[in-house]
């Protein structure tokens, strides 16, 4: 099945916990998607395997760059009718606190929704929202 055909079918069955096997990076790590309304947060669960700090221990910053990255298309397939992946222009990230061995969430929030380019804010926590661990901005070329 194409992506096409399966973001076709997860979105007649409306059935977005389907959404992260549609991107092999996010599926790699084993993302949830949680859908409430007009709002959708993104799980990175918690593994060994996700350990970059075994002294703090705390999550490897690459698999918390590629969480964030992951939820921003995720996203962008979750509220557009994209049809492929949308393709990254730039990523910045800002590492504010360790994130510990636990599960970790984002909200991506839409700055700018373009005809070809995108721009996106992206916020993950691990205890509430409003103390977040990880921002970032993403920059996509909708296709």
């Amino acid at each position: 099945m194409s992506l096409a055909d399966t973001l076709a079918d997860i979105r007649r069955r409306n059935d977005w916990a389907l959404l992260p096997q549609a991107v092999p990076f996010a599926h790699m790590l084993g993302l949830r998607v949680d859908v409430r309304g007009e709002s959708l947060t993104c799980v990175l669960p918690y593994e060994p395997s996700l350990i970059g700090n075994p002294v703090l221990p705390a999550l490897h910053g690459g698999a918390v760059g590629g969480f964030m990255e992951c939820a921003g298309i995720l996203h962008m397939l979750w509220s557009t009718d994209a049809q492929s992946i949308p393709k990254t222009i730039n990523f910045g990230i800002d590492y504010l606190l360790s994130c510990r061995a636990q599960d970790t969430f984002a909200n991506v929030y839409v700055v700018k929704l373009g005809k070809r380019v995108s721009n996106l804010r992206i916020e993950a926590w691990q205890t509430t929202p409003d103390k977040p661990v990880v921002v970032a901005t993403m920059n996509l070329l909708m296709r």
